[in-house]
This record gives structure tokens, sequence and C-alpha cells, in this order.
């Protein structure tokens, strides 16, 4: 084996030795260099005052006598100086007696010996008498060319230069050889052996340590190599004795073999077995699968219909007067109603999760109006004493893509939460952008949760103790079930809380923004707002209103505020309206719990009033800073009247239902939204109706005797004369394959029994948006 010269160790450890030396060399050159020329620089002005101290006293004697001939032959004999290129006498009256000059030598080392030493340097000297040192006889100037002394500089640079490159390169050859000698030719030898040595020969002969090596790194590694040698041998013969042991042991394996082979085709029939006994438990389970999805669809039916029936007649007689009492009693029903759908909604939800069939939707929707929408409607679960409040960031998009029922689950579960367990303080809904994603927070001053119960309280069916089911209710479906949620979303829910400290749970969801905040039209305006140094309004309306163009003064409770002239007073305190009325003329904005409103006759005490429940909403605030500031405040506008005005026809609806009591309350809900409604009992009555009269939507019943609510829009679709008729689905089957079903038979939307007026509300705005005359 032969290596490449300059792979070889000598040539790059000499390589390197005389790179260092070459480096050291030059550096010491060039110092010597720069020595050479700072005395060389140092001489030429040594050299040209030897010569003007020599020439001293003949010029003085000159310049004393005015002799221009002497003179003229003294500067001709300083010309003799290779470095003297002109030579001027002047005497003291400014004559000049003598001026000769000579060209200077041209060369192409001059630029860079005018460089390093300048191109001519001029010297005088004052000429005077040696009795008479104070009297001026007159100026000897010379002009010196430093080329002379620049050449003799650089000719002994290049000399000290090449020296120093001699001396590297003898260096170099030196090196390389003893390099060569003491390092590379012992291992290049050792290398050949090394090559045709026999490691499977035990007979083979050991390597021979170079002479002079023995006790060096070199004879080391031969000693080790050696060691390495025996040790391959005595591997080796190991394992030809194992080789021999395997065959041994492979002899005996192919006779286990052959009595296992036997075990195995005996194992096999009854795996045969086992597989069929399988195949029927697997269809046995799907039956069971299949009637298990059946029964959940039956039960949502069976439970959904009476509940809308209930909870509809509920709250169309919370419409009518009643006395304090039977309102009460009315809306604990009506509560206890909400919270059998809301059991019912979880329970059919973990169901989906447990079969793996939870689908989720991608559209947009404004996510800021759905929290608020949410807060508003739970807001009545509230204590008096506990202040709810929505904070969004005034930058969140108008509008998210996403699955907007699943989104308002996790909110709604979250916010239930924290108002069934806080009874004093504040309950907070804070949304914004974090890191890219959706962070909905609802945070409390509740009772808090002990670290050791945080752990099981995602578990459906459970809750931080039994006390807290004996004290405040509740199944533990709420939090597992948006658990579950988030997670299905491929986002993350987190709590922070500690016992008797409150909680914050945190739902980071990856939810897109599809349409940026909208830009509202800046305000003008002065605001006040009285409440508490803690309190939730104060936080909302610095968040938004500078936004608005609007900065609001903040007081509390004990502050002076006579002498305030504002635009607009916004407080939450109905007790301070007795003291602030008299002193303060503005209109006011009193904010209140759910169900607290001031009666009729002491809000026209304090006209202009106007009363907005908590929590308070962005666009409802807008509206009423836009309408009051634009009205101005002296003005007396009485919102109440503004707020009860006659509904005005919107539209006119078929209802096809066949239960009389959900016809009563959809009849009566659709009567209240301004609706005109024409009830048919089933499909085909429905078809009948349409051909007589104009509708502007449907609202379709599924099950019904005669005629389906299917086969009814079937036959509408199909007609073709009512293309862009709105059919919107009324079915108690909340499931997603319902869902499905309707519009494959060419229905436009779906609507859950049992449903709330605002979700009728909301299907009318999207799809008869624009008021319809008779």
């Amino acid at each position: 084996m032969d290596i490449k010269f300059s792979h070889r160790l000598s040539y790059r450890q000499a390589r390197l030795t005389v790179l260092v030396g070459f480096v050291l060399g030059t550096l010491l050159s060039l110092i010597q260099i720069g020595i050479d020329y700072a005395s060389e620089d140092a001489s030429i002005n040594r050299e040209i005052h030897s010569l003007i101290e020599i020439s001293h006293n003949p010029a003085s004697r000159i310049a004393y006598n005015i002799d221009a001939e002497l003179a003229q032959e003294l500067t001709r004999g300083l010309l003799h100086s290779p470095a003297i290129i002109r030579a001027q006498l002047i005497d003291n009256n400014g004559m000049v007696l003598a001026d000769v000059d000579r060209p200077r030598k041209e060369s192409s080392y001059r630029p860079l010996s005018d460089f390093m030493f300048g191109a001519n340097r001029q010297f005088e000297d004052r000429l005077y008498l040696t009795h008479m040192p104070s009297e001026s006889l007159g100026v000897l100037r010379l002009d010196v060319d430093t080329y002379t002394f620049g050449n003799r500089f650089l000719h002994r640079a290049v000399i000290t230069l090449l020296n120093g490159f001699a001396r590297s390169l003898i260096l170099t050859g030196l090196l390389l050889g003893l390099f060569y000698v003491m390092l590379t030719q012992p291992l290049v030898r050792i290398i050949r052996e090394l090559s045709t040595h026999d490691t499977r020969n035990a007979s083979s002969k050991r390597l021979k340590c170079p002479p002079g090596h023995e006790h060096d790194e070199i004879g080391v590694l031969v000693n080790v190599a050696n060691q390495q040698f025996e040790n391959m041998e005595t591997e080796i013969q190991q394992r030809r004795h194992a080789e021999d042991r395997l065959t041994e042991y492979l002899g005996q394996l192919e006779d286990i073999v052959s009595a296992r082979t036997t075990e195995l085709k005996a194992s096999n029939l009854q795996l045969s077995q086992s597989n069929q006994e399988l195949e029927a438990a697997k269809m046995t389970a799907l039956g069971m699968a299949q009637s298990r999805a059946a029964f959940l669809a039956n039960m949502s039916h069976e439970i959904r219909t009476p509940l809308n029936g209930l909870l509809g007649m509920i709250a169309l007689s919370l419409d009518s007067p009643l006395n304090a009492e039977q309102r009460q009693q009315l809306s604990i029903a009506h509560d206890s109603g909400k919270v059998l759908v809301e059991l019912l909604n979880d329970i059919l939800d973990l169901s989906k999760f447990d079969a793996g069939q939870l689908e989720l939707e991608s559209i947009p929707f404004d996510l800021g109006s759905l929290v608020e929408d949410t807060a508003n409607l739970l807001s009545q679960n509230a204590a008096p004493s506990v202040e709810l409040t929505c904070l969004i960031e005034p930058q969140f998009p108008a509008q998210i893509i996403g699955d907007p029922t699943r989104v308002r689950q996790i909110i709604s579960n979250l916010l239930s939460n924290a108002l069934k367990f806080t009874r004093f303080g504040r309950v907070d809904v804070r949304v914004g952008m974090h890191e890219g994603d959706v962070r909905i927070e609802v945070c409390d001053t509740g009772i808090g949760i002990a670290q050791e119960a945080q752990v099981k309280i995602f578990q459906p069916f459970t809750q931080a103790g039994a006390g807290i089911t004996r004290q405040f209710g509740g199944t533990g479906l709420g939090l597992a079930l948006t658990h579950n949620l988030c997670e299905a979303m491929s986002g993350r829910l987190s709590i922070s809380s500690e016992a008797g400290f409150g909680s914050q749970f945190c739902a980071d969801l990856p939810l897109s923004a599809h349409t940026p905040a909208v830009d509202l039209a800046p305000l003008a305006g002065d605001v006040i707002v009285i409440t508490g140094a803690s309190s939730g309004l104060a936080e909302l309306l610095n968040t938004l209103l500078p936004g608005w163009g609007l900065t609001p003064r903040c007081y509390t409770l004990d502050d002076n505020l006579y002498g305030l002239a504002p635009d607009l007073l916004i407080t939450d305190c109905p007790e301070c309206l007795f003291n602030l009325r008299p002193a303060i003329k503005a209109p006011i904005l009193l904010v209140t719990a759910y169900g607290n409103f001031m009666p009729s006759a002491e809000v026209a005490a304090f006209a202009p009033l106007q009363q907005q429940a908590r929590p308070l909403s962005r666009t409802a605030l807008y509206q009423i800073l836009q309408r009051t500031l634009r009205i101005g405040a002296d003005t007396a506008l009485d919102f109440v009247q503004l707020e009860s005005a006659p509904l005005a026809f919107r539209a006119r609806i078929l209802l096809v239902e066949d239960n009389p009591v959900n016809q009563l309350v959809a009849k009566g809900m659709l009567g209240k939204l301004g609706c005109e409604v024409i009830v048919a009992a089933h499909g085909g009555e429905a078809l009948k109706l349409l051909e007589e009269h104009r509708f502007d939507m449907v609202l379709m019943d599924c099950n019904m005797p005669v005629m389906d609510g299917y086969e009814a829009s079937r036959q509408i679709r199909r007609s073709g004369r009512w293309p862009e008729l709105p059919i919107v689905a009324l079915t108690a089957n909340a499931l997603s394959e319902e869902r499905e079903r309707c519009r494959a038979a060419g229905m436009n939307d779906y609507l859950a029994k049992p449903f709330r007026r605002e979700e009728l509300n909301a299907l009318l705005d999207l799809w008869v948006p624009i008021t319809t005359s008779l």
C-alpha cells in the first residue's frame, strides 16, 4: 500500500513546521526591514546636516563678501552629492547669489521610494559669522532627492527577504528528510506488514518493530497490534467451537420443529373456529351499535318533542302579564327545562365521541357576537352580586372559520360552570388571538378547584368532589364534553385554579381568520363612567371606547362629581342615581344584572335614562353611544319609547306541524317576531296551501302522518315552482345524520327542538332579511 506524498505525515508535519517558520521568519525580516527603514530615514537628515555644517562657514563668508562667482562654485560643489538636486545661496537682502540644479533620476522603484521617504526634502541654513552670530548674512537652501537613500534601502530589504525565503526552503528540506526517516518510513513498513498479515492463520508471524523505535509511539503501536492479533486468533478459535456446537443444535432443532408442526396444525384448526366465533360476535356488536344509534335518535325525538312544547309555552307565558310569584315559578320551570335540554345535548355528543361520529363544520362566523349572545342567554343564571363581562380584543377578526355550534357549546359549558360556582365577584369571558390561535378564557372568582381534583374534572360524570354535586348540582358532563370538543378541533383546554381563589379555563383553538376587524365610524363626546375600582364595566369601556374615538373618564362612588357636564353618564349603580341626577343633567346608561331593571316610574324620574342588562355587548354599546352623542345632552330622549315601538310586518310563514302544542309554541313565537303564520297539519296540506298563497318561508316538521316533511320537501323541489322558497326543517332528532337527510330532501336549513325565540329570529334574519309587505 503506497501513500501519496502530499498525504504523508512527514510532509504534513514539515509543511506545518515550515509554514510556522516561514511566518515567523517573514515577521522577523519585516521587523528588521522596519528598523532599517527608520535608520535610513534618520541617516538622510544626518548626512544632509553634515554637508550643511561643512558648507556653513564658506557660504557665510561668500554671503558676507557678496561674491557671486564663489557662490556659484560652492553650489556646484554641493550638487556633487547624489542626493542634492538643487542648491541656492541668498544674501540677507533676498538677492540670489547662486542657484544651480540638476534633474532627478527616474526609476520604476521611484514611486515606492517616494511613498516611503517622500519625493524630496528641503533644508535651510541661516548664514552668520562666528563673531557675529546674531546678524544674519543670508540663507543656504538645499533641495534633497530621497531616491538615492530609498533605492539603497529597497535593495537591502530585498536581500533580507530573499535570505529569509532561502532559510525557509533549506529548513523545509531538512525537516522533510528528518520526518521521513523518523516517522514516515517506519510507519510505511508497518502498514505493508499489516496489509500482508493473515489473521486467520495462527502460525503467521507477528509484526516487527522498526529499529530504534522500540520505546516510542511506533513501538507501542506495534505491541498493541500484536496483542490485538492474538485476541483475534483466540476469538476465531472460540467461534469455530461455537459453530461445531451449533451444528449439533440444528440437528436437534429439526426434530423439535417436526413436533411443533404437528401441534400448530391442531392450533390452526382451533384458531379457525375462534375466528368464526369472533365474526359472529362482530356482527352482534354492529347490530347493537345500530340499535343504539336508533335508540338515541328515538330518544332524542321523543324527549325533544314534549320539551319543545313545554319550553315554548312557558316562554310565551312569561311574555304575558304575570304577578311576581307566577313569573318566578314559570322562570324556574323554564330554567329547569333548559337544563334538561343541555343534559340531553351533552349525552348525545358524548355518545358521538364514543362512536367516532362527531363531524365538524368549517364555515365563517362571528365569534365575538356568538360569545356575547351566549353570555346574554346565560346571564339569567348569574347571581345578582356577580358581574358578567365579555372582553373581546378590539382588533379581533370580524369572522373566523370553524364550527359555530361546537364553539358555542364550549363557551356555554365553560360559562355555565363559572356562573354555577360563583356567588360573588366577577365572571369574565375574554376572547383574543394568541400565537396564531383563538384563545377563549373564562375567569371567575368562585370557589376554585383543588390541585388534586383538577386531574379528574375532565372525565365524564365526574366532579371535583361529592359535596360539589350535593351543594351545586350538575352531572359532570360539561367539562368532559368541552375537553373532547377542544381535542376534536385540534385545540387544547387548560385550567389554572386554586381552592378558594377562583378558576381560569383557557381554550386554545386553531381557528383561522376569515374577515378582519371592522373599523367603526369614530364618535365624539365626553363620556363619564361611575363604577367600582375593580369593575368589569370600567375595563370593558377602557378597552372599547378609545378605538371609537372616545376617552372615558372613570370615577368611583366616593369622588366629587359636582360641576361635571358630560354628554353621557354610564354607571352600574342604581343607588347612585339619586345623588347624580340633581348634579348631572346628561343622559344616563344604567347597566344592571339580569332581571334587576328599575320600574318604569323610577325610570321616568331619572329620564333621560336607558337600562341595559349585563353583559353589555359591543353592538348595543356602540348604537347607544352613536344615538346619544348625536342627539346631544340637551335633548330629552325617552329610551323606553324608542324600544317599545310596535313590530312591523315581517313575513308570511307556512308552519307544517302535526303536534298541536308545537303549533301553538311556534305560532306564538313567530307572532311576536312580526310574522303571519298559516298552519298545515301534514305535508299534503302544505302543498295545497302553497298552491293557494304566497309564503316567504316554510317551517317543516319531519315526522308527520299522511305525508312526512321529507317527502313534502322533495315534491316542492321537484315541482320547480318555488325554487327560491326557503324550507327549514323542524325536528326533534339532533343527530348529524338527520341534518344530512334533511339537506338531501331539499331543505335549506335545520332547527332542532326545542328551539328558542332567538334561534328562530336568527333564521328569519338569514332567510327573510328584508321586510315583506302583504
